[in-house]
């Protein structure tokens, strides 16, 4: 048929037919999607105490997350810190958490159950270790702790971890020589307050709320926690190489400390996830975390401190392949 047009009549059909299919390609780009579907489902994000900066994190981080997955439904689980946030994780039981370098380190040196599937998103902020006592205590160090009520964190705790060292690296035994008590940052303050409590250990991101909070209606300071605890934290070797020495800022809890920087040891906090989780969605969720910082930062403090540059390093953990996809992808 087309043999008997014209050629200006069958230049004319090809024309229109080229049109046609050219129309048709662009219909099938716009109505196909190409490449990887979305990260879509549910995620269990294990935070930690309520008050603690780990829950408050975990809930904006959960808000920024809905903007950038809309897809994937986040669902937070209160912990009592960082060694329960990584046996969950490493069960399957939450699919992302935050937990301190140290408690890593000890969980993979004990080569406590799915420990070798753990992985590194994110190093993010610092936790800072305060030994927090009423004013007009007698106590200025930590070796006067012997015989008293001390708030130790809770079992599955960062806290109780570091706070069981630093004990023993001032030459007192956590369990004979102080009276041990099990609680978190949610409860310690009061336990303080009503004088239940003679001191508390914490060690979260400046400034802590619970902390702060307890400053505006009871005197506290906080006590000094000096080099030569480090080094000897840092004697005994293994998970202790996390540790450093830091100073709280002296405007870090204003009524707090009188003007005055406080001695103390600092250790990374990580963003933590499995071997099997999806390497979209570890990519989606890193680049969420350092997106977010400033929005975070506003209202936790400790998030400004999460750094595109160090990010990066996530010892003793492996860095997933999401995440190294999305460094990867920003690295000048």
């Amino acid at each position: 048929m087309l043999a008997s047009l014209s050629r200006a009549a069958r230049r004319r059909v090809l024309a229109a037919s080229a049109a046609l299919l050219a129309l048709c390609g662009v219909l099938v780009w716009w109505l196909v999607p190409f490449g990887p579907p979305a990260p879509s489902g549910t995620v269990t994000f294990s935070t930690g105490v309520p008050t603690g900066v780990y829950q408050r994190y975990g809930a904006l981080l959960k808000q920024a997350l809905a903007q950038d997955l809309p897809e994937v439904s986040i669902r937070l689980t209160d912990s009592e810190g960082s060694q329960q946030n990584l046996a969950r994780v490493a069960s399957g039981e939450a699919d992302f958490t935050v937990a301190t370098a140290d408690a890593v380190a000890q969980y993979q040196r004990e080569r406590r159950p799915g420990f070798e599937r753990l992985r590194g998103c994110a190093r993010l902020y610092d936790d800072y270790v305060q030994l927090v006592v009423r004013k007009g205590s007698s106590i200025q160090r930590v070796q006067d702790l012997r015989g008293l009520r001390v708030g130790v964190g809770q079992a599955g705790s960062g806290v109780r971890l570091i706070a069981d060292r630093v004990l023993a690296a001032a030459g007192i035994a956590p369990v004979r020589d102080i009276e041990p008590v099990s609680a978190g940052i949610d409860t310690m303050p009061d336990l303080l307050e009503r004088g239940q409590l003679d001191a508390f250990f914490w060690s979260g991101g400046l400034p802590t709320l619970a902390v702060q909070t307890l400053s505006e209606r009871l005197k506290i300071r906080l006590i000094p926690l000096d080099a030569r605890l480090v080094d000897r934290l840092h004697d005994v070797g293994g998970s202790t190489r996390h540790y450093r020495s830091a100073v709280i800022p002296a405007d870090a809890y204003t009524k707090a400390q009188d003007g005055r920087p406080i001695e103390t040891l600092a250790v990374a906090n990580l963003l933590v996830t499995t071997d099997k989780a999806d390497a979209d969605l570890v990519e989606g969720f890193t680049r969420t975390v350092i997106r977010s910082r400033d929005l975070i930062g506003s209202k936790v403090h400790p998030a400004q401190l999460v750094d595109l540059r160090t990010a990066v390093y996530t010892e003793p953990l492996t860095l997933h392949e999401g995440a190294r996809r999305y460094y990867r992808s920003v690295k000048p």
